[in-house]
């Protein structure tokens, strides 16, 4: 029941002009739960003992009401005075909603919760506080190709982060003319280390004057959904692509790098447009790090509850607020713009038709659920790992042949990407898929067939008409892949007439290119369709390379290849589209070598060997063999960027061989920037074969030679120690 007011005293009538103010008056806190109004008038002395009555209240109301209302009925939040409510979100329990409700008040009060097993007397502050934290710069704290990747136990480490993040926000503000941005997203792929570090960043962003914060319910979110919220959300929530409202985004994650104590943390930053930033920005950002002295946080403020429901705000000071917001919504309006969702799920639903999806316990887990499951229809049968763990379950997240092993084995495969011979080829699934820890890498394989990144990239290339979003704009007005790609999306590009681009290695590198109207008033060359050999796909509907967008393809390829075959008929399947493209264009055999965890110092002597030896040298002085392969040209990469004119160099060392058949081969040496310690030396392997009759040998077996030719010319395992690869993809 309402309390009487008439028997309340009389000071209690006397509201505070400020909220928390002291002096000779009394707090007055007011809970309204379903329309019962619980009145509380602490004395200073006792407002501990106060908490804990509030939170006896709560949870006895909370159990009354949660029993009174309708399951259909929503159940309120409490409201508190100066503190409107957010909204309504329905109960789990009367318990669970006692224990959000008091956390949700302590907040409104400035306080923190605490663990079940601790004593639920605290100080509630009534106000946070700005402070500024004397600190030093801290070396090592330039970033790679994806934002900065170290050991999390080093991003633990005392002002780690706040130095990093700071010096981000600074270099930001600076970009922005001298201004603070007003809204920025903040979420990570679930890995170790999410949920503190957003807590601490949130902190950081408020005390810098960033006015809006959108955070994602739980924290997690994949890097492409990241990309479409800030191309996309207003601040209602909805909005269309290019009318977004967020300056920028920071993203944690490690990507494909294992996760866990021990193991990898990152923060790598989006710009406005949803893309990464480029090298300009990172450059700036690495020595704002050198000269940093000082950073702005928060003191006071409790920890955000990051399960709290969509549309919960809280206000860290004054000027800043943090949001919880759908995950999902802007990402699956992306999608939606691009594929017939409608078709796609009746063509699911076709006999013959079936998939596993595999999210490696990253961040896409979830958004294939929502996107394959609940939209497209595929049972929940459907999917492998897709609940996102802080360690990943315990495995590498990256989505290849090494470390997709179950998913390989599932779709009767053997570990060199081959058709396994034992495997029951009437019950593989028709087609196979996996993302990697933050759901921008993706895998594709058909039953008891592998398709390469690099042939994935051609295929899509050549079938766009399969693809709602690029036959509503007449087609591609442009692609582009990485350097160390194949060049097999060069070949289909040519016979289309289609623009095609080689860049380094770095997502960033497509951005100037997707955006080169809106940013530049350039040309346009959308709809643009690019990759990279290491698993990454992408389109310009967001800004990043997108895991789940190439399995849809993917799906859409199949769908449109299926339409004339009738039901109960064999469908058309991975295997033959991939066959039949290899028959009209060629075979371009590729494969990578991964040498994971080198000493820096020794990967850098094979790269200055190679330099030295073949292309500043002389190459008709390299020593020959008995294996009829010669190495004939010796390059090292460089980019001039054909939208701002800017110059990129050192971006792989190239080997050019002709082989035994007079036929083209390639060798290219570049070191991994996406590592947290040592050094990945990777070595990429292509050699082009017309003759379908050859096309059935698998890339390893194929590439076996090339690859021994090229790893004897440079004294790999001399100067390594190493005689075999970590992975082969």
């Amino acid at each position: 029941q309402k309390p009487d007011k008439r028997s309340a005293p009389e000071s209690s009538q006397t509201r505070p002009s400020k909220e928390g103010a002291c002096g000779g008056q009394r707090r007055r806190i007011e809970i309204e739960i379903e329309g019962a109004t619980f009145l509380l008038l602490p004395s200073h002395s006792n407002f501990g003992t106060t908490m804990k009555f509030a939170a006896a209240t709560i949870a006895i109301a909370a159990a009354f009401t949660a029993t009174a209302i309708p399951p259909s009925e929503a159940f309120a939040r409490p409201s508190f005075v100066g503190r409107p409510s957010s909204g309504r979100s329905p109960p789990s329990s009367g318990v669970a909603n006692a224990n959000s409700h008091y956390d949700a008040f302590l907040r409104s009060r400035g306080g923190s919760s605490t663990p079940a097993s601790a004593s639920l007397g605290m100080s509630v502050e009534t106000a946070s506080e700005i402070v500024t934290v004397p600190t030093v710069p801290i070396e090592g704290m330039r970033p790679g190709t994806s934002g900065l990747r170290k050991k999390v136990e080093v991003w633990m480490g005392e002002h780690y982060v706040e130095n990093f993040v700071q010096s981000l926000i600074d270099t930001a503000a600076t970009a922005n003319g001298g201004e603070a941005l007003d809204t920025v997203v903040v979420a990570g792929d679930g890995r170790y280390y999410n949920n503190k570090a957003i807590q601490t960043i949130a902190r950081l962003l408020a005390a810098n004057g960033v006015k809006n914060i959108w955070i994602p319910q739980s924290g997690i979110m994949s890097t492409p959904a990241v990309s479409a919220v800030i191309r996309r959300r207003t601040a209602d929530g909805a909005g269309e692509d290019g009318e977004g409202i967020a300056q920028g985004g920071m993203v944690l994650t490690a990507s494909h790098n294992p996760g866990g104590p021990g193991e990898d943390f990152g923060i790598k930053y989006n710009e406005g447009l949803g893309q990464p930033a480029g090298e300009e920005f990172t450059e700036a950002l690495y020595q704002r790090t050198l000269e940093l002295s000082s950073y702005k946080t928060i003191e006071n403020s409790a920890d955000i509850n990051l399960d709290a429901p969509v549309g919960t705000e809280y206000q860290l000071t004054p000027a800043s607020t943090v949001t919880i917001i759908d995950p999902y919504r802007n990402y699956l309006d992306a999608l939606k713009s691009c594929f017939d969702f409608d078709g796609l799920k009746e063509f699911c639903a076709r006999g013959g038709f079936s998939m596993v999806f595999d999210g490696m316990h990253g961040a896409g887990g979830p958004f294939a659920q929502r996107v394959l499951v609940d939209e497209i229809g595929l049972p929940h049968s459907s999917l492998m790992r897709c609940d996102p763990l802080p360690d990943f379950g315990g495995c590498h997240p990256d989505p290849n042949l090494t470390y997709a092993s179950e998913l390989v084995k599932r779709m009767g495969l053997s570990s060199d990407g081959g058709a396994d011979p034992s495997a029951d080829a009437s019950t593989l699934p028709a087609l196979g898929a996996a993302n990697d820890g933050d759901g921008d890498r993706n895998l594709v394989a058909g039953a008891g067939f592998f398709v390469t990144p690099s042939d994935s990239m051609a295929l899509i290339c050549d079938n766009w008409e399969s693809i709602p979003q690029f036959v509503s704009k007449g087609g591609l007005n442009g692609v582009a892949r990485s350097m160390p790609s194949s060049a097999a999306l060069d070949v289909v590009a040519k016979a289309r007439g289609i623009p095609c681009f080689v860049t380094p290695t770095g997502w960033k590198f497509f951005g100037n290119l997707m955006s080169s109207k809106e940013s530049f008033d350039g040309k346009d060359y959308g709809p643009f369709l690019c990759g990279e050999e290491s698993f990454g796909t992408g389109s310009d509907h967001v800004r990043e390379k997108d895991g789940l967008w190439a399995v849809l393809a993917w799906m859409s390829i199949l769908s449109k290849a299926n339409e004339g075959v009738a039901d109960g008929e064999m469908l058309v399947g991975v295997k033959d589209i991939v066959t039949s493209h290899w028959t009209k264009y060629g075979r371009h055999f590729y494969c990578r070598y991964d040498y994971e965890g080198v000493d820096s110092d020794d990967a850098n002597r094979v790269m200055n060997t190679i330099r030295e030896k073949f292309v500043d040298g002389d190459i008709l002085l390299a020593e020959g063999s008995d294996s009829g392969i010669k190495l004939v040209d010796a390059v090292e990469f460089s980019y001039t960027d054909p939208v701002d004119g800017s110059k990129t160099s050192n971006q792989g060392l190239i080997l050019g061989f002709e082989l035994p058949s007079g036929d083209p081969a390639r060798v290219v040496f570049r070191l991994s920037g996406t590592g947290s310690a040592g050094a990945t030396i990777r070595m990429y392997l292509e050699q082009y074969e017309k003759d379908p009759t050859k096309h059935a040998t698998s890339a390893p077996i194929a590439l076996k030679g090339l690859a021994e030719e090229a790893l004897r010319l440079v004294r790999m395992e001399e100067m390594t120690g190493r005689d075999a690869p970590t992975v082969i993809t």
